[in-house]
């Protein structure tokens, strides 16, 4: 190396090149500093009160977005990748179910709603986390102090508006806990068939189970309950295919079955000695005011499980009371319900001289839907026998998923206050999965009421008969349903059981006006 003329040279006359002078490290923007820890994006722009308060929003929404904005990609890109994942789970989980709403039946067992509620809890306080470390992340204390005080205002009511869906879940579960045990009793009643133990077969085998659903009608001016109205729901627990049997309240001297206790009593019916009495409404009240012959207290769900089931030639295995004047409530609870009335409807005392429910399209409140399904005033038995399908008809199809997730407190409040039955609550989450095999399967209906079946003079036989026809045809695929002259609708439409020539009764304490002729809810109705 030789220096020429105060130029430095290398072998070969090549020039040397001068080192290179470091440069300068870039400035933040104008106005900005970076937060201490933190380096913020080269080009990002000074945060004013309106975009920090919008940064923080989107966190809400979007985990991470407001860590990215302040500099802190690891953890933004973090945040916003587990939020992406579980997304794309929820996703995939509802993508790949044929019935969703059959896969979310597991969240009716206690321990899911316990666990649901936990979960709930938790994602509430991160939520709540997440909005108050997204805030800090952006560096609030570079805004002057009229900024710090409205963004501190507004992303606390932003932290409450994250919590409240949590919130409200948790709450909701809750009440719906509440009420399950509120209702169902804990452990297996004695006349209820036991619990079966194992977990993968609820129902200890059985192919279809039978339902006892009883109106009370316990009035403040009455002893006892009275049944007014007694069905029997008959499901299959494969298929969900179910039939509806209603037997009138005057149904005379039902039989019981040798193993119970008033078979002994009542060899020949219930108050067969009495030519105008011992009606079907009367078991209950009669086996609740006779523990010594029941052998123990408030057997009257157990003696009409009995006559019941021994008239239809079937084992009921639970039954389910509802309070008419609690239905009021639980009509109330929803708004109200819509229907059609044929004709006046004369309401209260001897002579409907408390009120009258006007013909036409109604919205009926409780109390007056309650007095449409009961009242006698110029009707009879089974004319209100078709207005009680018609206000339960309304309520199964205007007590929509929105509607009962809306007004839930107050519904769930009314049911605890309503009902009584013997299904345990370890049933419950199995019976939500047949309720939702129920709601989309074949429903049909028979009505014991003249002119084929007349309950002053009950043909035993033929309504055994009828019932095992019902069941044997609501398993047959829909064509051959209709050749055997039955009809199936998931609306719950009646089917016309084959016609057979009917007795000539000896007395029948009510006279009938509906036609023979089953129609389904819509056309009964107007629904």
């Amino acid at each position: 190396m030789s220096k020429r003329d105060g130029v430095d040279t290398v072998p070969g006359g090549r020039k040397r090149r001068p080192p290179r002078r470091p440069r300068p490290a870039s400035r933040p923007a104008s106005g900005s500093r970076p937060a201490s820890g933190s380096r913020l994006p080269r080009f990002a722009k000074p945060l004013t009160t309106a975009s920090l308060l919008g940064w923080t929003a989107l966190s809400a929404l979007v985990p991470g977005a407001a860590h990215l904005r302040a500099g802190h990609r690891r953890t933004g890109l973090v945040l916003v990748g587990v939020y992406a994942v579980v997304l794309l789970a929820a996703l995939a989980f509802s993508l790949t179910r044929e019935n969703l709403l059959a896969s979310l039946t597991s969240f009716a067992g206690d321990s899911m709603m316990v666990t649901v509620i936990v979960v709930a809890s938790v994602l509430a306080l991160a939520w709540f986390a997440l909005v108050v470390v997204s805030y800090v992340a952006l560096g609030p204390n570079r805004l002057n102090q009229q900024g710090q005080v409205v963004t501190g205002i507004v992303v606390g009511v932003l932290c409450v508006a994250v919590m409240s869906p949590f919130a409200l879940v948790a709450q909701t579960v809750g009440t719906a806990r509440s009420a399950i045990k509120g209702i169902f009793p804990s452990g297996p009643d004695s006349d209820a068939p036991p619990l079966a133990q194992n977990a993968e077969d609820p129902w200890g085998g059985r192919t279809r189970v039978n339902f006892l659903l009883v109106g009370g009608d316990a009035a403040g001016n009455r002893t006892g309950v009275r049944t007014d109205s007694m069905n029997v729901a008959s499901v299959d627990l494969k298929t969900g295919n179910t039939v509806l049997f209603s037997l009138p309240r005057n149904l005379q001297h039902v039989r019981f079955p040798p193993s119970s206790p008033l078979h002994k009593q009542f060899p020949n019916g219930f108050m067969a000695e009495l030519p105008n009495g011992g009606l079907l409404n009367e078991v209950w009240q009669y086996a609740n005011d006779h523990p010594d012959i029941m052998g123990g207290k408030n057997k009257g769900s157990r003696a009409l499980m009995d006559a019941i089931g021994h008239t239809l030639g079937l084992k009921i295995d639970y039954y389910a009371l509802i309070n008419m004047y609690g239905f009021a409530a639980l009509v109330d609870a929803i708004g109200g319900l819509k229907i059609r009335i044929e004709q006046d409807v004369k309401w209260g005392g001897l002579y409907g001289t408390a009120g009258t429910i006007k013909a036409g399209h109604r919205k009926l409140t409780g109390e007056q839907a309650l007095w449409y399904g009961r009242s006698r005033v110029n009707s009879d038995d089974f004319s209100r026998m078709g207005r009680q399908r018609c206000v339960i008809g309304a309520f199964a199809q205007q007590a929509t998923p929105g509607v009962i997730l809306a007004n839930f407190g107050k519904i769930a409040g009314a049911a605890k206050r309503m009902a009584q039955t013997n299904i345990p609550e370890p049933l419950v989450q199995p019976l939500v999965e047949v309720a939702v095999k129920v709601k989309d399967a074949k429903i049909t209906s028979l009505q014991f009421v003249p002119p084929q079946f007349w309950p002053g003079s009950p043909d035993w036989l033929k309504i055994r008969q009828a019932a095992k026809k019902a069941i044997s045809d609501s398993m047959r695929p829909p064509k051959q349903a209709q050749t055997a002259n039955v009809s199936a609708s998931p609306s719950g439409a009646a089917p016309t059981p084959a016609k057979t020539r009917a007795a000539t009764p000896t007395q029948t304490p009510t006279r009938n006006t509906q036609k023979a002729d089953a129609k389904s809810l819509e056309e009964l109705c107007g629904l």
